[in-house]
């Protein structure tokens, strides 16, 4: 497995036609890949990196997006592939996508031009995967990947149903399935199905099989986690700690009379290659294919943002990006973001605004704990940060991300260059060094307005349950922000993400919440949203469980959609109150 960083890659889109195929002088294809989302030629689109990724191995690659699952028009548009078909529900989880936490059907898709739900199917992996299977009888291999594959690949908690469902290979009926962000993997399989290898042998990939691999980790069985919720949260353990491609092993779970196999992980990309990968020629846009059909919205964000890494160690335990893009940070050299910086003051419709400057946590670029990666994460439920503390193993230092964001300010053409991504404020309160320099930064120069945080709640008890910091992490950062405002003579303002019914959360505790907000914060919250349970987190386990994993204690799980509706209620109600004019909080009313 290799990049190749000598050849020379067409500066247009991939094809998602015939006519394309033939003005590149292909009468067939390698790989086809489909998506749920509109073919969008962007380095913020997993289908199209991986499109990217094969084409730079020299294969031949289409991609179809949102095919219409009732006809064969799209899905026989190209032909069939040579090599293997890849399929993903999108760059959202397509049932997340779909509804909310309250289970209503959502109305507006931002990956579907002119914004209408319509083309996004409920479960998109399963009916396009059917979709194939249908009109195309023994096929090339069926491959699953994307986000929604990924956390479903092993047993898993299915809001939606209220039960657990057997891992998504057997219920799609596809061959593979890479997990994660699987760029080597998927480099890897294109290579090795060229050359006639074995895919089994390939870090990254899961599949079925009728045996068992004997010096893999043997986990609960689809059965056992049926019959015991125990069961299930031991199953979930090995789910989340073997994600680490420096020490990771293995895992087979039996189903039925067969067993998932799950091959450790996939090396990550190192910067060398984070760059390269960053180079391709994306086109940053929408493919004409679907213009007729009206805008994205998405590209609103996503067109003139830059993502300086991949991973997030915040270990949010309602947030899945620890399962899928881990935990260890990947970065990209400054040189190459500040070129594509540059990058974008050529480009015709640029109007010198940046969008974001950022990744899962933006404040995590630029540094790691050394331990880490030579050694890999920490196991036993050690985490780098959690409701309590910063493990003094980690150094968490702003500098390298401050000079950076300078730089890109520098570029000319650049007026401004927004960080719009989530930023971890205990991190900044953590930083004795550069925090306080950082948030300066961002104040004067990377917000505009407001800026918004993630406390999520207050309640000590229920933060526990989360994951996050303490309310007093909260207190220190806000007069943080307020004195550096006033210094600079601004009147900017912070909102707040909250979360209403997550497990161990009860009326009292959003009670807690109102009059923190209330007498603390100085304002009333706007918007709180209902949590939801989504496959690979540590909290859809404790909905489903009801117990805390980590002590098989019994915890308070709302599962009653009007109580639920209730606790989001009690937060955002208006209350009146006198207001500190040195305060500057937004969401303020009466």
């Amino acid at each position: 497995m290799s990049f190749n960083y000598n050849i020379k890659k067409p500066n247009t889109f991939l094809p998602t036609t015939k006519a394309e195929m033939e003005q590149r002088g292909w009468d067939e294809l390698d790989v086809i890949l489909i998506t749920g989302d509109a073919y969008i030629d962007s380095p913020f689109m997993g289908i199209s990196v991986v499109g990217r990724l094969l084409e730079d191995i020299g294969l031949r690659v289409g991609i179809i997006g949102q095919p219409d699952v009732e006809s064969d028009i799209d899905i026989k548009r190209m032909g069939e592939p040579k090599l293997f078909w890849g399929v993903s529900g999108g760059s959202i989880d397509s049932m997340v996508s779909n509804y909310t936490a309250s289970k209503k059907f959502r109305n507006s898709d931002d990956y579907t031009p002119g914004g209408k739900n319509n083309k996004r199917p409920d479960r998109a992996t399963l009916v396009y995967t059917n979709l194939i299977r249908r009109y195309f009888k023994d096929t090339v291999p069926i491959v699953l990947g994307g986000i929604e594959a990924s956390l479903r690949r092993l047993t898993h908690y299915d809001f939606w149903t209220n039960k657990l469902r057997k891992p998504i290979l057997f219920d799609a009926k596809a061959d593979y399935m890479i997990y994660g962000m699987g760029e080597k993997a998927i480099i890897e399989l294109g290579e090795t199905l060229r050359d006639g290898g074995d895919v089994t042998k390939i870090r990254g990939i899961c599949y079925i099989a009728k045996e068992p691999v004997e010096d893999y980790n043997q986990i609960p069985s689809h059965q056992e986690c049926l019959d015991d919720k125990e069961e299930y949260i031991e199953l979930f353990k090995h789910f989340y700690d073997n994600n680490d491609p420096v020490y990771s092993n293995g895992l087979c779970q039996k189903v039925d009379s067969r067993y998932l196999i799950q091959n450790p992980p996939s090396d990550h990309l190192d910067q060398d290659e984070m760059d390269h990968v960053a180079n391709f020629p994306y086109q940053r846009d929408m493919h004409p294919f679907h213009k007729k059909d009206g805008k994205v919205k998405c590209l609103e964000t996503i067109k003139f943002s830059i993502m300086t890494h991949h991973g997030c160690w915040g270990e949010c335990n309602f947030c899945a990006i620890a399962a899928h893009q881990g935990r260890t940070i990947r970065t990209r050299s400054e040189e190459n973001i500040i070129n594509e910086a540059k990058h974008f003051t050529t480009m015709k419709d640029f109007k010198g605004i940046i969008s974001d400057v950022g990744g899962p946590t933006a404040n995590m670029y630029g540094y790691e704990c050394k331990k880490k990666i030579k050694k890999g994460t920490c196991t036993d439920n050690y985490r780098c940060v959690d409701a309590h503390r910063l493990c003094k193993a980690m150094k968490v230092d702003h500098s390298r991300n401050i000079q950076l964001l300078k730089d890109i300010r520098a570029v000319p053409g650049i007026k401004k260059a927004f960080v719009a991504s989530g930023v971890r404020y205990d991190l900044i309160t953590a930083d004795k060094k550069h925090g306080k320099e950082y948030l300066k930064e961002m104040i004067d120069h990377h917000i505009s307005g407001q800026m918004k945080v993630a406390p999520e709640h207050t309640s000590d008890e229920v933060l526990h349950h989360m994951g996050k910091p303490g309310k007093q992490t909260l207190i220190d950062f806000k007069k943080m922000y307020d004195d550096l405002n006033a210094q600079s003579g601004k009147k900017q303002f912070l909102t707040y993400y909250l979360i209403a019914a997550h497990p161990g959360c009860e009326e009292k505790h959003m009670h807690e919440l109102k009059d923190f907000t209330t007498n603390e914060l100085k304002m009333n919250p706007e918007q709180a949203q209902i949590f939801t349970p989504t496959p690979g987190t540590w909290s859809a386990v404790m909905y489903y469980t009801g117990l805390d994993p980590f002590t098989k204690k019994k915890i308070f799980v709302e599962k009653d959609l009007r109580k639920k509706e209730k606790q989001k209620e009690i937060v955002i109600k208006k209350e009146k109150f006198h207001h500190n004019k040195k305060s500057s909080d937004a969401g303020m009313q009466g």
